[in-house]
């Protein structure tokens, strides 16, 4: 399956430790780019940055609360991700099952 410009883009931009981390911080619903901001040593720019490079490929979108920015997960196009790593899990799984079945008869 030949990937898209959008689907390198995406896993480029997740590549990033950061921008994971914020990611993982967004699973658990929206937040306002402060309270995002707070939970990293970086500076509330650079912060800010890796929100714009996340909205950029729209796994984050922004919405305007008065002067507070809050950001939310669009994980729609982190399927593509998934959809590639889907079957390393089942080959994992299956080396695994493998592994135990070899252990338990030795």
């Amino acid at each position: 399956m030949p990937q898209t410009e959008q689907d390198r883009s995406v896993f480029r931009v997740i590549a990033d430790p950061t921008r994971r981390a914020i990611l993982d911080r967004l699973r658990q619903g929206p937040a306002p780019v402060n309270e995002l901001a707070s939970a990293f040593s970086q500076s509330r720019p650079a912060i800010s940055k890796h929100l714009r490079i996340l909205r950029e490929i729209n796994v984050v979108s922004e919405q305007r609360h008065g002067r507070e920015r809050v950001y939310r997960l669009e994980p729609a196009e982190l399927k593509h991700v998934a959809d590639w790593i889907l079957p390393y899990r089942d080959f994992w799984q299956q080396s695994l099952g493998n592994l135990k079945t070899y252990l338990e008869n030795e």
